[in-house]
Protein backbone atom coordinates (compact mmCIF):
# COMPACT_ATOMS: atom_id res chain seq x y z
CA UNK A 1 0.00 0.00 0.00
CA UNK A 2 1.57 3.21 -1.10
CA UNK A 3 2.60 6.05 1.07
CA UNK A 4 -0.37 8.70 -0.93
CA UNK A 5 -3.07 6.16 -0.14
CA UNK A 6 -2.03 6.00 3.26
CA UNK A 7 -1.83 9.82 3.85
CA UNK A 8 -5.27 9.83 2.63
CA UNK A 9 -6.42 7.33 4.94
CA UNK A 10 -5.22 9.42 7.93
CA UNK A 11 -6.91 12.73 6.49
CA UNK A 12 -10.09 11.25 5.35
CA UNK A 13 -10.01 8.54 8.26
CA UNK A 14 -9.27 10.84 10.92
CA UNK A 15 -10.99 14.43 9.90
CA UNK A 16 -14.13 12.51 9.59
CA UNK A 17 -14.09 11.11 12.84
CA UNK A 18 -13.50 14.65 14.53
CA UNK A 19 -16.57 15.67 12.60
CA UNK A 20 -18.83 12.45 13.79
CA UNK A 21 -17.16 13.06 17.19
CA UNK A 22 -18.52 16.61 17.68
CA UNK A 23 -21.82 16.02 15.93
CA UNK A 24 -22.45 12.87 18.77
CA UNK A 25 -20.96 15.40 21.77
CA UNK A 26 -23.00 18.58 20.37
CA UNK A 27 -26.02 16.23 21.03
CA UNK A 28 -25.07 14.42 24.11
CA UNK A 29 -21.83 15.94 26.01
CA UNK A 30 -21.74 13.07 28.26
CA UNK A 31 -21.13 10.39 25.62
CA UNK A 32 -17.36 9.67 25.57
CA UNK A 33 -17.77 6.25 27.35
CA UNK A 34 -20.25 4.78 24.68
CA UNK A 35 -17.91 6.16 21.97
CA UNK A 36 -14.94 4.81 23.45
CA UNK A 37 -16.32 1.44 24.34
CA UNK A 38 -17.91 1.22 20.49
CA UNK A 39 -14.22 2.32 18.70
CA UNK A 40 -12.49 -0.54 21.11
CA UNK A 41 -15.41 -3.23 20.46
CA UNK A 42 -14.97 -2.74 16.41
CA UNK A 43 -10.89 -2.73 16.68
CA UNK A 44 -11.00 -5.59 19.30
CA UNK A 45 -12.97 -7.75 17.26
CA UNK A 46 -11.07 -7.19 13.99
CA UNK A 47 -8.15 -7.53 15.62
CA UNK A 48 -9.43 -11.32 17.04
CA UNK A 49 -9.83 -12.41 13.68
CA UNK A 50 -7.40 -11.76 11.40
CA UNK A 51 -4.48 -10.54 14.04
CA UNK A 52 -4.60 -12.97 16.86
CA UNK A 53 -6.52 -15.27 14.64
CA UNK A 54 -9.10 -16.31 17.21
CA UNK A 55 -5.95 -16.50 20.31
CA UNK A 56 -4.44 -19.07 18.21
CA UNK A 57 -1.61 -16.88 17.73
CA UNK A 58 0.48 -16.43 20.69
CA UNK A 59 1.55 -12.76 21.07
CA UNK A 60 5.36 -11.77 20.56
CA UNK A 61 4.88 -9.44 23.55
CA UNK A 62 4.47 -10.91 26.74
CA UNK A 63 0.83 -10.21 28.07
CA UNK A 64 1.61 -9.41 31.20
CA UNK A 65 3.41 -5.88 29.74
CA UNK A 66 -0.35 -5.29 27.83
CA UNK A 67 -1.97 -5.39 30.33
CA UNK A 68 -0.12 -1.98 31.78
CA UNK A 69 0.23 -0.96 28.82
CA UNK A 70 -3.42 -1.37 28.81
CA UNK A 71 -4.58 -0.06 31.93
CA UNK A 72 -2.71 2.93 30.94
CA UNK A 73 -4.22 3.15 27.29
CA UNK A 74 -7.96 2.92 28.71
CA UNK A 75 -7.04 5.62 31.30
CA UNK A 76 -6.12 7.89 28.80
CA UNK A 77 -9.20 7.65 26.06
CA UNK A 78 -11.85 7.28 28.34
CA UNK A 79 -10.71 10.86 30.20
CA UNK A 80 -10.12 12.17 26.69
CA UNK A 81 -13.50 11.30 25.70
CA UNK A 82 -14.85 12.25 29.14
CA UNK A 83 -13.48 15.62 29.61
CA UNK A 84 -15.32 17.16 27.01
CA UNK A 85 -18.82 16.76 29.43
CA UNK A 86 -16.65 19.37 32.21
CA UNK A 87 -17.80 22.87 29.51
CA UNK A 88 -14.85 22.04 27.12
CA UNK A 89 -15.07 22.81 23.71
CA UNK A 90 -13.98 20.73 20.95
CA UNK A 91 -11.34 23.20 19.08
CA UNK A 92 -9.66 23.70 22.66
CA UNK A 93 -9.67 19.75 23.56
CA UNK A 94 -8.20 19.31 19.77
CA UNK A 95 -5.75 22.19 20.67
CA UNK A 96 -4.72 20.44 24.44
CA UNK A 97 -4.13 17.21 22.82
CA UNK A 98 -1.63 18.96 20.26
CA UNK A 99 0.48 19.26 23.03
CA UNK A 100 1.43 16.19 23.46
CA UNK A 101 5.19 17.09 22.81
CA UNK A 102 5.69 18.63 25.91
CA UNK A 103 4.45 16.04 27.92
CA UNK A 104 6.29 13.92 25.72
CA UNK A 105 9.86 16.10 26.73
CA UNK A 106 8.97 16.50 30.24
CA UNK A 107 8.69 12.92 30.83
CA UNK A 108 11.79 12.09 28.49
CA UNK A 109 13.97 14.45 30.89
CA UNK A 110 12.64 13.26 33.79
CA UNK A 111 12.49 9.75 33.41
CA UNK A 112 14.70 8.88 30.31
CA UNK A 113 16.99 11.34 31.25
CA UNK A 114 16.97 12.31 27.66
CA UNK A 115 18.75 15.94 26.92
CA UNK A 116 17.61 18.42 23.48
CA UNK A 117 18.65 21.09 21.47
CA UNK A 118 18.21 24.44 21.91
CA UNK A 119 15.49 24.73 19.12
CA UNK A 120 13.38 21.98 21.05
CA UNK A 121 13.33 23.18 24.16
CA UNK A 122 11.76 26.45 22.09
CA UNK A 123 9.24 24.60 20.06
CA UNK A 124 7.97 23.47 23.65
CA UNK A 125 8.18 26.51 24.86
CA UNK A 126 6.35 27.82 21.91
CA UNK A 127 3.84 25.34 22.08
CA UNK A 128 2.86 25.77 25.65
CA UNK A 129 2.46 29.28 25.14
CA UNK A 130 -0.16 28.76 22.56
CA UNK A 131 -2.05 26.39 24.71
CA UNK A 132 -1.81 28.47 27.58
CA UNK A 133 -3.07 31.52 25.49
CA UNK A 134 -6.07 29.18 24.16
CA UNK A 135 -7.16 28.02 27.70
CA UNK A 136 -7.07 31.21 28.81
CA UNK A 137 -9.41 32.70 26.37
CA UNK A 138 -11.65 29.51 26.66
CA UNK A 139 -11.60 30.16 30.19
CA UNK A 140 -13.01 33.70 29.57
CA UNK A 141 -15.54 32.21 27.31
CA UNK A 142 -17.18 29.45 29.74
CA UNK A 143 -17.62 32.77 32.45
CA UNK A 144 -19.38 34.95 29.15
CA UNK A 145 -21.69 31.90 28.01
CA UNK A 146 -22.73 31.24 31.37
CA UNK A 147 -23.84 34.85 32.83
CA UNK A 148 -26.23 34.11 35.69
CA UNK A 149 -25.98 34.43 39.42
CA UNK A 150 -22.69 33.71 40.68
CA UNK A 151 -22.97 30.88 42.03
CA UNK A 152 -23.80 29.33 38.82
CA UNK A 153 -21.15 31.17 37.50
CA UNK A 154 -18.42 29.67 39.75
CA UNK A 155 -19.83 25.73 39.34
CA UNK A 156 -19.07 26.34 35.67
CA UNK A 157 -16.02 27.65 36.06
CA UNK A 158 -15.16 25.02 38.21
CA UNK A 159 -16.36 22.24 36.00
CA UNK A 160 -14.20 23.52 33.02
CA UNK A 161 -11.29 23.57 35.74
CA UNK A 162 -11.78 19.95 36.54
CA UNK A 163 -11.76 19.04 32.37
CA UNK A 164 -8.18 20.66 32.33
CA UNK A 165 -7.28 18.86 35.12
CA UNK A 166 -8.75 15.48 33.11
CA UNK A 167 -6.80 16.69 30.11
CA UNK A 168 -3.87 17.24 31.34
CA UNK A 169 -3.30 14.11 33.36
CA UNK A 170 -4.43 12.08 30.21
CA UNK A 171 -1.41 14.03 28.07
CA UNK A 172 0.90 13.06 30.82
CA UNK A 173 -0.23 9.35 30.97
CA UNK A 174 -0.33 9.56 26.85
CA UNK A 175 3.30 10.22 27.00
CA UNK A 176 4.51 7.86 29.97
CA UNK A 177 2.71 5.30 27.81
CA UNK A 178 4.51 6.13 25.05
CA UNK A 179 7.59 5.59 26.72
CA UNK A 180 7.00 2.12 27.81
CA UNK A 181 5.52 0.85 24.55
CA UNK A 182 9.17 2.92 23.44
CA UNK A 183 10.86 0.27 26.25
CA UNK A 184 9.06 -2.60 24.85
CA UNK A 185 9.82 -2.42 21.01
CA UNK A 186 13.39 -2.05 22.14
CA UNK A 187 13.17 -5.47 23.90
CA UNK A 188 10.93 -7.34 21.99
CA UNK A 189 11.05 -5.81 18.51
CA UNK A 190 8.33 -3.61 16.83
CA UNK A 191 4.65 -4.93 16.96
CA UNK A 192 2.64 -2.05 16.11
CA UNK A 193 -0.54 -4.24 14.91
CA UNK A 194 -0.16 -6.91 17.58
CA UNK A 195 -0.19 -4.07 20.29
CA UNK A 196 -3.15 -1.86 18.69
CA UNK A 197 -5.36 -5.98 19.09
CA UNK A 198 -4.15 -6.11 22.63
CA UNK A 199 -4.52 -2.54 23.66
CA UNK A 200 -8.36 -2.71 22.48
CA UNK A 201 -9.15 -5.97 23.50
CA UNK A 202 -7.92 -6.53 27.06
CA UNK A 203 -9.85 -3.25 28.77
CA UNK A 204 -13.15 -4.45 27.51
CA UNK A 205 -13.83 -6.20 30.84
CA UNK A 206 -13.58 -2.27 32.14
CA UNK A 207 -16.16 -0.87 30.70
CA UNK A 208 -18.67 -2.95 33.11
CA UNK A 209 -17.81 0.19 35.70
CA UNK A 210 -18.93 2.15 33.02
CA UNK A 211 -22.16 -0.18 31.85
CA UNK A 212 -25.04 2.18 33.56
CA UNK A 213 -23.98 5.53 31.73
CA UNK A 214 -23.18 3.68 27.96
CA UNK A 215 -26.62 1.83 28.46
CA UNK A 216 -28.47 4.94 29.06
CA UNK A 217 -26.72 6.71 26.28
CA UNK A 218 -27.79 3.33 24.41
CA UNK A 219 -31.67 4.31 25.41
CA UNK A 220 -30.91 8.30 24.18
CA UNK A 221 -29.30 7.03 20.99
CA UNK A 222 -32.60 4.87 19.82
CA UNK A 223 -34.63 7.48 20.70
CA UNK A 224 -32.97 10.10 18.31
CA UNK A 225 -34.52 10.90 15.30
CA UNK A 226 -35.21 8.35 12.64
CA UNK A 227 -33.06 9.04 9.58
CA UNK A 228 -32.58 6.68 5.98
CA UNK A 229 -29.47 5.10 5.65
CA UNK A 230 -28.25 5.89 1.90
CA UNK A 231 -27.54 2.89 -0.06
CA UNK A 232 -28.95 0.55 2.13
CA UNK A 233 -32.45 2.54 2.56
CA UNK A 234 -32.88 1.24 6.39
CA UNK A 235 -34.23 3.96 9.07
CA UNK A 236 -31.90 4.37 11.81
CA UNK A 237 -31.51 7.01 14.73
CA UNK A 238 -29.38 9.24 13.65
CA UNK A 239 -27.28 9.45 16.91
CA UNK A 240 -26.31 5.55 16.50
CA UNK A 241 -25.66 6.17 12.48
CA UNK A 242 -23.05 9.04 13.83
CA UNK A 243 -22.19 6.21 16.58
CA UNK A 244 -21.08 3.80 13.58
CA UNK A 245 -19.35 6.95 11.34
CA UNK A 246 -17.62 7.44 14.00
CA UNK A 247 -16.36 4.09 14.76
CA UNK A 248 -15.57 3.12 10.68
CA UNK A 249 -13.83 6.51 10.68
CA UNK A 250 -11.55 5.81 13.97
CA UNK A 251 -10.80 2.35 12.46
CA UNK A 252 -9.49 4.23 8.94
CA UNK A 253 -7.36 6.68 11.14
CA UNK A 254 -6.00 4.34 13.26
CA UNK A 255 -4.78 1.90 10.44
CA UNK A 256 -3.90 5.03 7.73
CA UNK A 257 -1.14 6.08 11.01
CA UNK A 258 0.04 2.65 11.14
CA UNK A 259 0.62 1.94 7.28
CA UNK A 260 2.41 5.93 7.48
CA UNK A 261 4.69 4.43 10.55
CA UNK A 262 5.42 1.71 8.37
CA UNK A 263 6.12 3.19 5.39
CA UNK A 264 7.94 7.01 6.28
CA UNK A 265 9.90 8.42 8.20
CA UNK A 266 8.76 9.71 11.41
CA UNK A 267 9.53 13.14 10.45
CA UNK A 268 6.74 12.54 7.92
CA UNK A 269 4.31 11.07 9.82
CA UNK A 270 4.28 13.64 12.63
CA UNK A 271 4.03 16.20 10.04
CA UNK A 272 0.93 14.48 8.34
CA UNK A 273 -0.51 14.21 11.68
CA UNK A 274 0.01 17.67 12.82
CA UNK A 275 -1.56 19.60 9.42
CA UNK A 276 -4.43 16.84 9.65
CA UNK A 277 -4.79 18.50 13.53
CA UNK A 278 -4.92 21.79 12.04
CA UNK A 279 -7.05 20.80 9.07
CA UNK A 280 -10.01 19.17 12.12
CA UNK A 281 -9.64 22.56 13.68
CA UNK A 282 -10.23 24.57 11.06
CA UNK A 283 -13.01 23.09 10.07
CA UNK A 284 -14.72 22.42 13.37
CA UNK A 285 -14.61 26.37 14.05
CA UNK A 286 -16.00 27.27 10.66
CA UNK A 287 -18.31 24.11 10.24
CA UNK A 288 -19.87 23.92 13.40
CA UNK A 289 -19.20 28.19 13.92
CA UNK A 290 -17.12 27.40 17.63
CA UNK A 291 -16.49 30.17 19.29
CA UNK A 292 -12.76 31.37 18.37
CA UNK A 293 -11.22 34.52 19.22
CA UNK A 294 -7.98 36.72 17.64
CA UNK A 295 -6.61 35.45 20.13
CA UNK A 296 -7.11 31.29 20.27
CA UNK A 297 -6.52 32.27 16.66
CA UNK A 298 -2.71 33.33 17.68
CA UNK A 299 -2.58 30.18 19.89
CA UNK A 300 -3.56 28.16 17.51
CA UNK A 301 -0.89 29.46 15.00
CA UNK A 302 1.93 29.55 17.91
CA UNK A 303 0.80 25.90 18.61
CA UNK A 304 1.66 24.92 15.14
CA UNK A 305 4.70 26.60 14.31
CA UNK A 306 5.84 25.02 17.44
CA UNK A 307 5.08 21.60 16.34
CA UNK A 308 6.61 22.26 12.68
CA UNK A 309 9.44 23.61 14.70
CA UNK A 310 9.82 20.31 16.84
CA UNK A 311 10.30 18.11 13.80
CA UNK A 312 12.76 20.43 12.25
CA UNK A 313 10.72 20.26 8.99
CA UNK A 314 12.43 23.75 8.10
CA UNK A 315 15.76 21.99 8.17
CA UNK A 316 14.34 19.22 6.33
CA UNK A 317 12.76 21.14 3.18
CA UNK A 318 16.48 23.02 3.18
CA UNK A 319 18.59 19.85 3.01
CA UNK A 320 15.93 18.58 0.29
CA UNK A 321 16.44 21.99 -1.92
CA UNK A 322 20.11 22.24 -1.57
CA UNK A 323 20.45 18.48 -2.54
CA UNK A 324 20.84 19.09 -6.44
CA UNK A 325 23.09 22.09 -5.62
CA UNK A 326 25.57 20.02 -3.63
CA UNK A 327 25.10 17.01 -6.74
CA UNK A 328 26.22 19.53 -9.22
CA UNK A 329 28.97 20.89 -7.18
CA UNK A 330 30.24 17.64 -6.28
CA UNK A 331 30.53 16.71 -9.99
CA UNK A 332 32.24 20.15 -10.74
Amino acid sequence: MGTGLAIALVFVGCCSNVVSLELLVRQFPGCGNIVTFAQFLFIALEGLIFESNFGRKKPAIPIRNYVIMVTMFFTVSVINNYALNFNIAMPLHMIFRSGSLIANMILGIVILKKRYSASKYLSIALVSAGIFICTIMSAKQVNVANEGSEEQNVYAFMRWLIGIGMLTFALLMSARMGIFQETLYKQYGKHSKEALFYNHFLPLPGFLLLSTDIYNHCVYFSQSTPTVVPVVGLNVPLMWLYLLINVITQYVCIRGVFILTTECASLTVTLVVTLRKFLSLIFSILYFQNPFTEWHWVGTGVVFLGTLLYTEVWSSMRAALRGPEVKEKKAD
